[in-house]
């Protein structure tokens, strides 16, 4: 199962030049600066907008190619768009029920009350939209999508109208989605922290051009790739928590490459979570040091070693017992160390958070 796309589009600031493969189950991420192209590629994939020269193919559904273009109607996808585009005259129920209407009755096969209950709506269905909050509409936004019993879900930045207190109220539900949903997603975003909490998958874009794609643990801790995410660089590890101190409100999350201390958020022993690490929180010892604040030490391998964008620094991909990792240090830090590619190492990572 699989998606297979081709677009070729000329707009006035760019040429979107497109082929990809993406994974017919979980999220894929379009990510990159705006203006780069994710949003065309999402409207060419709804069939909002028309490349020319393109070829869609979902699941083994051809959607478009040189004889064929599908409507959006004739589609079977659900879109969320930036704003959630709900009736202001309908009560929730209503433009939920909306959503269903729009496919034959023997295809109404979803679990209302259960997509309700996952996205925390149940107690909004007799509001009208006007006095939902921005996030609440969101999640009746994608509710309304699923209803339609799509193959395919495409999500336009659902979280950039709202703040940061709210983004971080409305993660956990997409993640809920993610964990449950049994079709593809695929998701634009410019912010790197929505990417690594959400996406399994990365295509990373510029200027209309793929610069990477992947799956999104070797992607993000590629040091070679010309777009790089600034602060933002890091790794994701995915783990599952271990043990609980306590006293000083920490958890130990074990993962393949061993086993990282981060700060609890009352998490239960044997929880699957996610671990962002960032590049600037990892730095480099030729020996293993325990007389230091730093939490974590862990054996590591150098496997690539390139410049930053400012000249001081430099990035280093490492691993960790097969796991990748990302430092970023100051060129004169390693040449002070004699850092080379292959050479054995200690990553010193500062206690982190737990981001799903």
């Amino acid at each position: 199962m699989s998606i297979e796309l081709n677009f070729e589009l000329d707009h006035p600031g760019f040429a979107l030049r497109v082929a990809l493969s993406l994974p017919g189950r979980g999220v894929t991420a379009l990510f990159g600066p705006s203006g780069c192209g994710k949003t065309s590629i999402l409207r060419c994939m709804a069939g909002l907008e028309r490349a020319p020269r393109g070829r869609l193919v979902v699941n083994g559904e051809v959607w478009q190619d040189e004889r064929q273009f599908l409507a959006t109607h004739q589609r079977a996808l659900g879109y969320v768009f930036q704003e959630a585009n709900l009736f202001a005259h309908l009560s929730v129920r209503a433009n939920l029920d909306y959503g269903r209407a729009r496919i034959p009755r023997e295809q109404r096969t979803g679990d209302v009350d259960h997509l309700v209950g996952l996205l925390g709506i149940a107690h909004l269905l007799a509001r009208k939209p006007a006095s939902l909050s921005g996030g609440e509409r969101q999640r009746v936004a994608i509710a309304r999508a699923l209803l339609t019993h799509p193959r395919l879900l495409l999500m336009d930045e659902p979280l950039a109208a709202l703040d940061q207190a709210r983004r971080n109220d409305f993660l956990p539900y997409l993640e809920r989605l993610r964990d449950e949903l049994d079709i593809p997603v695929v998701y634009v975003s410019h912010a790197a922290e929505e990417v690594a909490r959400l996406a399994d998958h990365i295509v990373v874009l510029d200027a209309g051009s793929v610069v990477a794609a992947g799956p999104l643990r070797e992607v993000l801790t590629r040091v070679e790739l010309p777009v790089r995410l600034g602060e933002d660089a890091g790794a994701v590890l995915e783990g599952r928590v271990l043990e609980i101190d306590t006293v000083w409100h920490l958890a130990r999350v074990e993962f393949a490459g061993g086993s990282l201390w981060v700060r609890d958020g009352d998490y239960a022993v044997g929880r699957a979570v996610r671990v962002r690490v960032l590049a600037r929180d990892v730095s480099i010892a030729l020996e293993q040091v325990s007389e230091t604040s730093i939490q974590n030490c862990l054996p590591a391998t150098i496997l690539a070693m390139a410049n930053e964008s400012h000249p001081a620094l430099a990035l280093l991909r490492l691993d960790l017992g097969g796991v990748p990792l990302v430092a970023r240090i100051t060129r004169r830090s390693a040449d002070r160390l004699g850092l080379v590619t292959g050479m054995a190492v200690w990553a010193q990572i500062k206690a982190v958070a737990v981001i799903a």
